[in-house]
């Protein structure tokens, strides 16, 4: 029986972090409407994306030791927002206008560097990480800007309450760190190694009290 509880309580914990590190990665730089403050909340929006997405998709790949579980769990978040999304459809928001973010190209990253260091925990933490880091804000860029007119959206369908960082701007190109993209690959590629690390760590903790 306590056997059976165990593995039950462990796979339970896995469907938990799954669960709560989507919708943490939902809400996490508003993702919704990441659209009307595009060039002012990307970079935190980055942020904010890659580390969610790699603490949890690190969690579930070492858990099962099997490379594509990090794009597996990635698809599981991007279905569950594809659903959100149809909802804010339902509420009178342009289909195009709620965004839902690319996460299975740095999930499938993160998977292939597990895969090719031959299953090196170490590596897919420092290597994984940083590609995750990279690439996502690239990814969300590309997917941003088949939006139809960002700003001309944002103004038109306006959030109730915008914070500060929201507030809609006209870009500002042509400097490193006036680049979204520039800056929030380069935070988020440091960022997202310890975070990858706890990720982890987790699951070391998880088995530590599985076998208690």
């Amino acid at each position: 029986v306590m056997v059976w509880l165990r593995r039950t309580t462990h796979y339970l914990f896995i469907v938990v972090v799954a669960v709560n590190s989507t919708l943490l990665t939902i809400n996490a730089g508003d993702y919704i409407f990441y659209t009307d403050g595009a060039w002012t909340s990307f970079v935190v929006f980055s942020i904010s994306q890659s580390t969610m997405l790699v603490v949890g998709a690190i969690y579930y790949m070492l858990f099962t030791g099997v490379p594509g579980t990090a794009t597996y769990y990635a698809t599981i978040m991007t279905i569950y927002t594809w659903v959100a999304k149809g909802a804010w459809f339902a509420l009178g928001y342009p289909y195009d206008f709620v965004v839902t973010p690319v996460w299975i190209p740095s999930a499938m990253l993160l998977d292939l560097t597990y895969w090719a260091t031959r299953r090196n925990k170490h590596a897919a933490i420092i290597i994984g990480g940083t590609l995750v880091g990279l690439s996502l804000p690239i990814f969300n860029m590309i997917n941003l800007l088949l939006v139809r007119d960002p700003l001309e959206m944002a103004f038109k369908y306006p959030r109730p309450t915008l914070p500060p960082y929201m507030t809609p701007i006209e870009p500002q190109v042509g400097k490193f760190y006036n680049s979204p993209v520039a800056l929030g690959s380069g935070a988020a590629a440091v960022l997202s190694v310890p975070i990858a690390a706890l990720g982890a760590k987790l699951n070391t903790w998880t088995y530590r009290w599985m076998a208690a």
